[in-house]
C-alpha cells in the first residue's frame, strides 16, 4: 500500500505531469517533424498524465497482488478519467484537445478502444517498473527539501494554469464571436437575395440551411453588393429609394461584420497562439471553421 504524505503525492503528480508532457512532445514533434511544446500549459507539464498517474497508483492498490486486475483496474479508470476530462474540457473550451474519432471502437470521439488497451498496460507498467525506483529516490530526500521544492513548483504551476485556463476562455470567445461575425454576413447574404428577387433580378443559388464558407459568402455578398448598388444608381424610380438605403446600410454591417471577423482572428495574446501551436489536433464541431481560420494565421 503506497502511504505518502500529501508534499510526497504533489511532487509525484508534478513528476509524472513533467515526464508526460516529455513523452508527448517527443512523439508529436517527431511524427510532425518540428518541435512542439505539447499540452494544454506553457510550461513542461502535461496535467492529464499526472493525474493519470496517480490514478493507476490509487485504483490498484487493492490488486497489488494480481496483474491481471491491476491491468483491468487500470483500462476502466484511466478511460473513465480520460472520458470525464474530455467532455468537461469541450463543453467549457468549445474545443477538443484530442479526438478519437477516426479511431476504430471510439465513443463520442472521447474515448477509444485502442488507447484503454495502452491505459491498462500503461497501469501494469507504472505500478511494476517505473514507480518503484522513482518512490526510492523521493522517500530518501528529506522531508524539508522535499517540502521547498514542491512549494517552488506548487507556486509556478498554479501560476502557468489559471494563466493557461484564462487563455483557453479567451480563445473560446474569440471562436464564438467569429462565428456570431459569420451568422451576421450569412443574414445579410439572406436579406440581399430578398432584394434581389424585389427589383426582379435573377435570385442567387443561395439556399437556407446550406453551409456556407466564408471566402464564399463574402465573395456573393460583395457581387450582389455591386449588383445593387449599380442598379440603385442607375435607376431613379420612387420604388428603388427604399432598396437603395438598405443596400448601403448592408454594406455598411458587411464591412463591420468583415472587419470585426479580421480583428477576431489575430491572436495577440502568447498563451492563445501556445494553445494552438502546441495542439495542432486541436479541433472543434461548432467552431470547425474560425478555429481552422486561426490555425492557418498562425502558420503564416
Amino acid at each position: 500500500m503506497y502511504q505518502y504524505s500529501v508534499i510526497q503525492w504533489l511532487f509525484f503528480f508534478y513528476f509524472y505531469s513533467f515526464f508526460g508532457w516529455c513523452f508527448e512532445s517527443t512523439y508529436v514533434s517527431v511524427k510532425s517533424r518540428h518541435l512542439t511544446n505539447r499540452g494544454f500549459m506553457r510550461g513542461p507539464f502535461l496535467p492529464l498524465y499526472g493525474s493519470g498517474a496517480i490514478m493507476m497508483l490509487v485504483i490498484s492498490m487493492p490488486f497489488q497482488d494480481s496483474l491481471l486486475l491491476v491491468y483491468v483496474a487500470g483500462f476502466i479508470g484511466a478511460t473513465v478519467l480520460e472520458y470525464i476530462t474530455g467532455v468537461i474540457m469541450e463543453k467549457l473550451f468549445k474545443v477538443r484537445y484530442w479526438d478519437y474519432s477516426g479511431k476504430p471502437f471510439n465513443f463520442q470521439g472521447q474515448i477509444c478502444l485502442g488507447s484503454s488497451i495502452a491505459w491498462g498496460f500503461l497501469t501494469i507498467l507504472m505500478t511494476e517498473v517505473v514507480h518503484r525506483p522513482f518512490e526510492y529516490l523521493v522517500l530518501s530526500v528529506p522531508g524539508s527539501v522535499l517540502t521547498v521544492v514542491t512549494c517552488v513548483l506548487t507556486a509556478g504551476i498554479a501560476g502557468d494554469f489559471a494563466l493557461s485556463f484564462k487563455a483557453a476562455l479567451d480563445l473560446r470567445d474569440v471562436l464564438i464571436r467569429m462565428e456570431r461575425a459569420k451568422e451576421e454576413l450569412m443574414r445579410i447574404h439572406k436579406r440581399l437575395d430578398v432584394i434581389v428577387a424585389f427589383t426582379g433580378e435573377e435570385l442567387s443559388g443561395y439556399k437556407e440551411g446550406v453551409i456556407v464558407r466564408m471566402e464564399d459568402l463574402r465573395d456573393g455578398i460583395e457581387e450582389k453588393l455591386e449588383r445593387l448598388k449599380s442598379m440603385t444608381q442607375s435607376k431613379h424610380t420612387e420604388s428603388l429609394s427604399d432598396v437603395k438605403e438598405e443596400v448601403h446600410e448592408l454594406d455598411r454591417k458587411y464591412a463591420s461584420s468583415v472587419e470585426e471577423r479580421q480583428q477576431l482572428g489575430v491572436l495577440k495574446d502568447f498563451f492563445q497562439r501556445g494553445l494552438i501551436r502546441s495542439n495542432p489536433t486541436m479541433s472543434s464541431k461548432k467552431y470547425a471553421e474560425a478555429l481552422e481560420e486561426l490555425k492557418e494565421r498562425l502558420k503564416r
